[in-house]
């Protein structure tokens, strides 16, 4: 037998596998996460912190889950699907609070949030035609939203006027480039499928 037949083929990924089991924690941290902030009720105490300590954490094993799934080759369909949900699941549920508890106008969070997962659906709708990557903007994006959720769960952000400031003039600035790369991925997919017609 030669030494190409003996190797074979690579065997599946299992799905069961520690990216995707720390994604599965993430999404199970946020109706904690939600409750916390919730009890809390603006009131800037233990709760507030409670829910600062469950987004850090969440975050990290964002990023955490990502590299063992590239580094140890364990990238499986559940985890290409539930990842960028368990993302959207935290930073959407922290928005609606905020708005929930008069922290964050409305209209700022259902902006984000028809952004987001309409761009979720696009790339399921268009996943026939291609895949539309993943871009700078869109990691910028990612980056900011993290950014300054992060900074209006900080009880201090509420309590000290130019923090607040700083706060408000940030989520301006993500709510811009959520916008912006929203729209780029539309004009992405309009290329993609217009390409892929062309081509039949």
């Amino acid at each position: 037998m030669s030494e190409q037949a003996g190797h074979g083929a690579q065997p599946p990924v299992p799905t069961l596998n520690i990216a995707n089991v720390l994604t599965s924690i993430r999404i199970l941290m946020v109706p904690f996460f939600v409750w916390a902030l919730l009890a809390d009720n603006s009131e800037q105490g233990l709760w507030r912190w409670v829910a600062l300590v469950l987004f850090v954490l969440a975050m990290y094993t964002d990023k955490l889950d990502g590299d063992l799934a590239r580094s140890r080759g364990l990238i499986t369909n559940f985890g290409k699907i539930a990842d960028p949900i368990a993302d959207k699941l935290l930073t959407g549920s922290a928005l609606v609070c905020f708005s929930i508890l008069a922290e964050l106008p409305w209209w700022v969070t259902i902006v984000i949030l028809v952004r987001e997962w309409g761009i979720t659906l696009l790339r399921v709708v268009v996943i026939r035609y291609g895949v539309i990557a993943a871009n700078m903007g869109g990691k910028i994006k990612t980056v900011l939203q993290s950014v300054v959720i992060g900074l209006y769960l900080l009880p201090y952000t509420h309590t000290i006027e130019w923090l607040h400031t700083v706060a408000w003039w940030l989520m301006l600035l993500t709510v811009a480039v959520t916008v912006v790369t929203g729209v780029e991925y539309l004009i992405k997919a309009g290329q993609l499928v217009a390409n892929s017609k062309k081509q039949k």
